[in-house]
């Protein structure tokens, strides 16, 4: 058992696995993407042709990797550092192999297509250390004032199992969860859209909370207080409350809180190792063609205009005053952007879709990590025989802390506090120095024999994703009401429905994705944004191995009347 709440479903390995395989657009992109005919071609006429991606993290990228290899000329604009939020960072003074996930540090083996890519650049990963996970030794669980030790949910008070009891109970009762995830699990594509359409449509207005307050099962609220400080799989839940039941049911479909995995060195290899790779297999550019050495190392900076020009053109100036116009331009950064940094022509957008990016809804989140001389915490209490610290859920101001070694013999990091949303914000006035402060203040008083600060051999380093200038928030997460103008943003791809002074700008990132937060979205979405570009440049993909866009109509996303 792998989280404090576990799904409802306990799978054996005779099943078979799991993948992000819908709901909303059932295509299998691991398969697309290990076709021996490869994902597709242009005419040779276009070879060397430049298409801008603008934004390095990892759906920009992919989008411009998978482009190279298509013999078009992507060209990356970056306004921070390649990578996005699969960020990696180390510790001033200290041996650089000690990092700190600053975004994404965890991932789930349903990420397919983003596995792909691992593999590709030839990443290793590791189990993570979620609460109650196989790889976590030991979990305290601190409520009220109240803590418990335990290595299972089953060391817990029996509170906690009548909650897990209640989700599961909630699953199959509103959400026909075991129906759902079987057809997953077989890839039935019809099945898992008939179940999905009703469910969008009954569910499109609830939230998270009145979801579960509907359910008999959740009828006590000190059963749906306990819920959401804890929650399932990667802790408590009740920063999402407010957000539309359909974005949870999308993680919990797929498994994407679950069995989690770190990428061995830090998540920002990813992007960067892409950025070097030289593929064995591209059209047009020689063999030693990388995404670096067509850019001479660097990729050009922050955009500050676009605009629609002459003959359904995009025109992009970026921060030196260099201006440059593209038959096609791939958007990856948030969308929020859109709105604010980037002076932006009305024309680049059909005006339904400019109306989804500003009732996008941004979650906020902020981490502090600090260097430690060693795993401190497996040493054993004389008293308790228990681990002198744990993995900690709370519902003190620290909420998540997460305790990160490499070997009982080398340094270590801790995370002494992940969170999101109100929670986040309470540490957004605060300085490095004085959010490590109330952090050990708050596990001193759980853990009160334990001396952190006395392991700590470096300053902390932290992030709050809502004052990055370029993000703005940590990850989009639709509100009740949100699903249409989500459809509006995945589906831009699908440009041959647009006017003809609409097309050229394609939409990727994962809050264009059904699976914002993950980085498995970035990647889907930049492998529609690469079909859009094949398809505007007049290219096809092979008949044996269609694209996102080809089977589109088969598997669309329920439309909801807007009437």
């Amino acid at each position: 058992m792998t989280s404090t709440v576990p799904n409802a479903v306990q799978h054996t390995d005779a099943q078979p696995p799991i993948t992000m395989f819908g709901p909303d657009f059932p295509y299998a992109y691991d398969d697309f993407l290990a076709h021996p005919a490869g994902i597709g071609q242009i005419p040779a006429t276009e070879h060397g042709a430049e298409v801008a991606v603008i934004g390095g993290g990892l759906s920009g990228i992919v989008a411009a990797y998978e482009l190279m290899k298509m013999g078009l000329r992507p060209v990356v604009y970056e306004a921070d550092r390649i990578g996005g939020r699969l960020r990696t960072v180390g510790f001033e003074g200290c041996d650089p192999a000690l990092t700190a996930e600053m975004g994404a540090m965890r991932f789930p083996p349903s990420s397919t297509a983003l596995q792909h890519y691992i593999d590709l650049v030839g990443l290793e990963t590791k189990p993570f250390p979620n609460p109650l996970s196989p790889a976590t030794p030991s979990t305290v669980v601190d409520l009220k004032g109240e803590s418990h030790y335990a290595r299972t949910i089953d060391d817990l008070p029996p509170v906690y199992r009548e909650v897990m009891d209640a989700w599961n109970s909630c699953l199959e009762e509103g959400a026909d969860f075991s129906d759902m995830n079987r057809a997953m699990r077989e890839r039935d594509v019809p099945r898992i859209r008939e179940i999905w359409a009703k469910l969008v449509e009954k569910l499109d207005d609830q939230t998270f909370y009145g979801f579960l307050c509907a359910s008999d099962s959740f009828s006590s609220f000190r059963h749906r207080e306990i819920f959401g400080q804890v929650g399932f799989g990667t802790g408590g839940w009740d920063t999402d409350f407010p957000n539309s039941i359909l974005e949870i049911l999308r993680v919990v479909y797929t498994e994407a809180d679950d069995h989690h995995r770190g990428i061995v060195g830090g998540s920002q290899q990813l992007p960067l190792r892409l950025w070097e790779r030289e593929p064995q297999k591209l059209v047009h550019w020689p063999l030693g063609t990388s995404l670096s050495s067509l850019h001479d190392g660097q990729p050009r900076g922050a955009v500050t205009r676009l605009d629609r020009t002459a003959g359904n053109r995009v025109t992009v100036t970026d921060a030196t005053g260099d201006i440059r116009t593209y038959r096609a331009a791939v958007f990856t950064g948030q969308s929020w952007l859109l709105l604010s940094k980037i002076a932006c022509d009305d024309a680049l957008f059909p005006i339904d879709h400019w109306t989804a990016m500003e009732r996008t809804h941004y979650m906020e989140s902020s981490k502090l990590f600090v260097p430690v001389d060693r795993p401190f915490w497996l040493d054993k209490d004389a008293t308790t025989g228990r681990d002198t610290m744990s993995m900690t859920l709370t519902d003190r101001m620290t909420r998540g802390t997460y305790l990160l070694d490499d070997g009982p013999g080398n340094p270590a990091v801790i995370c002494l506090s992940y969170t999101w949303c109100d929670d986040s914000l309470k540490w957004l006035p605060l300085s490095p120095k004085e959010r490590m402060d109330v952090m050990l203040k708050s596990l001193g008083e759980i853990y009160p024999g334990v001396d952190i600060r006395k392991h700590v051999i470096g300053n902390p380093v932290t992030v709050s994703w809502e004052n990055e200038p370029y993000f703005m928030g940590a990850f989009k997460a639709n509100l009740p009401g949100h699903y249409r103008y989500q459809r509006r943003l995945f589906t831009h791809f699908m440009q041959d429905r647009l006017p003809a002074d609409k097309r050229g700008l394609f939409l990727a990132g994962d809050d264009i994705s059904w699976t914002a937060g993950w980085a498995e979205g970035a990647v889907q979405t930049a492998l529609n944004a690469v079909w859009g570009v094949m398809a505007q440049f007049g290219g096809a993909t092979d008949p044996t191995n269609p694209g996102p866009g080809d089977v589109f109509d088969d598997i669309a996303p329920v439309e909801l009347p807007e009437g």
